[in-house]
């Protein structure tokens, strides 16, 4: 056996995980750059991973139309939480959303027949490839790239700067936000889809509160002020538990200390080009 097919027998589902989590972050990343502390990305999911995973067990769909059906059930259930929930804005939508987030998970424990109830499901198809989710990854980043750079993505920024000014400048404010929530939702359930057809099983206790909470704390801790943000934050919450194996059962506690430095040093997240053009400009100063 060769080095690469050693390190991806160990490795292979923890780079795959990297993939799926940036996604994950991403899909929070577009409602916070609308200015919408959303927390039901978890929720969406786990909304797509049953989608997907009862669409390829019950009906042998194939595996593309597993991973649509992942991303348009949560779209569709987006759109109507939306509708209510989107007039809200802070706390109050934090709220909103966590409890829709745990509509979701008793909604799973008491359909038994069909979702599996407490026990999840089991005998997942593992048809995710590492192409599959490089794929994913590359398509959403370009996808939130020309969306970041359209007349909606200055629309977006606006309303996160000033909701009542980008108003009276004639943003449709709940289209461009409802835009956003059904969009991340959609992201989200391809993360769920991907993940449910790499893990063989899937149960309600994984897209619950701390899941919700992980997925904030990706991208808030690489920073929201641009895509490498969320991709650099989800990479270090997916490895530094990994990497502090070696703490034994004290590394939840490292783990959980280093991210709190992080985020007290650096409140802007690890990737803010503001913070890195300002020590440009003293580093040209200094030289001059």
């Amino acid at each position: 056996m060769s080095g690469f097919d050693t390190f991806w027998a160990i490795y292979g589902n923890l780079v795959l995980t990297l993939g799926t989590n940036a996604l994950l972050a991403l899909s929070i990343w577009l409602t916070l750059a609308c200015g919408m502390l959303a927390l039901a990305n978890a929720a969406f999911m786990g909304i797509g991973a049953y989608a997907a995973a009862l669409l390829t067990m019950n009906y042998d769909a194939p595996f593309t139309v597993a991973l649509a059906g992942g991303m348009i059930a949560p779209a569709i259930v987006a759109a109507l939480i939306g509708l209510p929930t989107i007039r809200l804005s802070g706390v109050y939508l934090a709220m909103a959303t966590l409890g829709f987030g745990e509509v979701v998970r008793v909604t799973i424990l008491n359909t038994e027949s069909v979702t599996g109830g407490a026990l999840g499901l089991n005998g997942i198809p593992q048809s995710t490839q590492w192409w599959h989710v490089l794929l994913a990854v590359v398509l959403v980043l370009l996808v939130l790239w020309r969306l970041r750079r359209s007349k909606v993505g200055r629309a977006f920024d606006a309303i996160r700067g000033d909701e009542t000014a980008a108003s009276l400048m004639g943003i449709d404010v709940r289209a461009n936000k409802m835009a956003a929530f059904v969009l991340g939702g959609a992201i989200a359930g391809l993360a769920g889809a991907l993940n449910a057809h790499l893990t063989f099983f899937i149960g309600p206790s994984e897209y619950g509160f701390d899941r919700g909470v992980e997925i904030l704390t990706m991208a808030i801790l690489g920073g929201i002020g641009g895509l490498t943000g969320p991709i650099l934050g989800s990479a270090i919450v997916t490895v530094l538990p990994e990497m502090l194996r070696g703490f034994g059962d004290i590394r939840l506690v490292v783990n959980g200390v280093i991210l709190v430095l992080i985020v007290l040093f650096l409140p802007q997240g690890i990737w803010d080009p503001v913070r890195f053009k300002r020590w440009m400009r003293k580093g040209g100063k200094g030289h001059a």
